[in-house]
């Protein structure tokens, strides 16, 4: 087990050397497996978030049980999968104290008493924010970041931070997504071969499993979608500046976002609705106040979706049969809910287009993380993106597994005041939005844009890095680029891996987005419960097949 105490324990790791982390899961926290854990209390652990709040409201369930809970099943279920980096060592306490304020009639927060898990690039007073980075194994700045703030003004309780893509997975482009030099590898809980896709790899795996009742993640580009759908839950990434960044590791202005990854839609639409608003400190969100989502209400839930006009995109669906059969298959719910769907096979975009993008982020993570780190309260030993290069380079255990060759060539890009910043940014961002989403929409006088979320998990290579036998697949990277909001909804399944569908609308259209694909999820209802297969030839359906004759 690994230690809330991790950032000490990590100093002596780093010292050592050693090829693995230390066991520290379960320091300073009590033995979750207490006595009075009970198998009716196990049963609230795959409840939504909405149902455990509503039965702490009313007394039928305490936040200490289901806390302890938690804390259970990720002492038995977590090992080998590695999902959670950090547990905070007053989790229990804070649950105590919220059962004992709900007795006082003291309850507020439609999320009173719920645990969640924070993707570690995001701030919480309650442990240091590494980005899985080992120059940030200090930086506990004891601050909220603002979305944080506001879970916990509705109630929530940090139960601790997940495994990520070390930098949110912006340091090599021959990364392994799902490991950091802090936490490690984290891997699919489908089959613990397979990549849980990254940056947000830690959110994914802990949700596919249920090690929280909700989890927070954050993108730039596919770092919510991919593992949300590689790990078979629910990722929503909300139009860039609903939800704050203050307090968050960056690496673009124009793209980053946090967002919910939960278990239904409809705790993601709760989620969302809570920790969006406006953030003097981040510019983005200035318009927020005017975008504010309703918490979905069961009264205020269609039960279908007559009049609802759904572009689903072909050209980039890919060409595995098993997929496009997964597809189908969740094309026809909507059909069968009342949806009326359009055919898109077409889509142009710039030569320079992906040149372009990557352009964008080089220049905007040079200045915003020199920005960060210098801004940090904490005592860390770098301050600028230079010097977080020449620390990695004195240490063996960063450069161990791929290099930084994106820290590289981020230090030595143009700057975000030079033209070719500037050019380079109105190309990607109207081939997205003017030209791409807000075009294909309006052409085809649709509501939302629905593709496949991704291929199924591809293998954890420590040889070639990250890549997809057959290609990365769906249209996640316009919204990515164009700031708009994307949903992914588990689909079915490949050989045993989660598949997702995604739904995409305008800016703005976070609430239409999350309203029908809560509608689809309740009319197809797919759901993926992980193996923890070591590869899928060790599924027990298979294990004769293997065998010779």
């Amino acid at each position: 087990m690994k230690a809330t105490l991790l950032y000490a324990a990590v100093i002596l790791l780093c010292t050592a050397c050693a090829p693995s982390k230390p066991n520290t899961k379960n320091a300073s926290v009590e033995r979750s497996d207490d006595r009075a854990f009970s198998v009716a209390v196990e049963a609230w652990l795959d409840k939504s978030a909405l149902e455990q709040a509503q039965a702490i409201a009313a007394g039928e369930l305490s936040s200490e049980a289901l806390v302890k809970g938690y804390l259970a099943r990720i002492e038995k279920l977590d090992g080998d999968v590695n999902s959670i980096l950090a547990l905070n060592p007053n989790a229990i306490e804070e649950a105590r104290a919220a059962d004992l304020a709900r007795k006082n009639r003291m309850r507020k927060g439609p999320l009173f008493g719920i645990p969640v898990l924070l993707k570690d690039n995001i701030e919480t007073s309650e442990l240091p924010t590494t980005a899985g980075a080992m120059a940030l194994v200090d930086n506990d700045t004891k601050r909220d970041a603002p979305i944080v703030a506001r879970l916990k003004a509705a109630g929530a309780i940090v139960l601790g931070k997940t495994n990520l893509s070390e930098w949110a997975n912006f340091r090599s482009e021959s990364s392994i997504s799902g490991w950091s030099a802090v936490g490690g590898l984290t891997r699919n809980p489908h089959m613990l071969s397979r990549s849980a896709c990254g940056s947000s790899s830690g959110s994914g795996a802990a949700m596919a499993l249920r090690l929280a009742s909700l989890a927070v993640g954050t993108e730039t580009n596919g770092s919510i979608i991919c593992p949300s759908s590689m790990n078979g839950i629910v990722g929503f990434k909300p139009t860039v500046g609903l939800l704050s960044r203050t307090h968050i590791v960056p690496i673009s202005y124009t793209q980053d976002t946090a967002g919910p990854m939960t278990a239904n839609v409809n705790d993601a639409w709760l989620m969302a609705s809570i920790m969006a608003g406006v953030d003097t400190k981040d510019s983005a969100t200035l318009e927020a106040s005017k975008h504010m989502l309703n918490a979905p209400q069961q009264s205020m839930l269609a039960t279908d979706l007559k009049g609802v006009r759904v572009g689903v995109v072909r050209y980039r669906q890919g060409d595995n049969p098993h997929v496009l059969s997964t597809y189908e298959k969740a094309l026809n719910s909507l059909t069968a809910a009342g949806a009326e769907l359009v055919e898109i096979s077409d889509f142009k975009q710039p030569e320079s287009f992906w040149a372009d993008s990557y352009q964008v982020l080089l220049s905007e993570f040079h200045y915003t993380l020199n920005e960060y780190l210098e801004g940090s309260p904490a005592d860390i030993p770098v301050r600028s993106l230079s010097e977080l290069i020449t620390y990695n380079q004195a240490g063996s255990r960063e450069l161990a597994l791929f290099n930084q060759d994106i820290f590289e060539k981020a230090v030595n890009t143009d700057d975000i005041n030079s033209p070719e910043y500037a050019s380079a940014l109105a190309l990607v961002r109207e081939t997205a939005r003017d030209k791409g989403i807000d075009a294909l929409m309006a052409q085809h006088k649709v509501d939302v844009l629905v593709a496949p979320s991704n291929s199924p998990a591809f293998l954890i290579d420590g040889v070639y890095g990250d890549h997809s036998p057959m290609g990365f697949i769906g249209i996640g990277y316009l919204a990515a680029i164009a700031g708009y909001p994307h949903l992914t909804v588990p689909a079915g399944e490949v050989k045993n891996l989660p598949v997702g569908i995604s739904f995409i609308g305008k800016q703005w259209d976070d609430e239409k987005v999350l309203r029908i694909g809560s509608i689809f999820q309740a009319k197809h209802g797919a759901y993926i419960k992980p193996g923890l297969l070591p590869s899928r030839l060790h599924n027990p359906a298979l294990l004769d097949a293997v065998k010779g004759l």
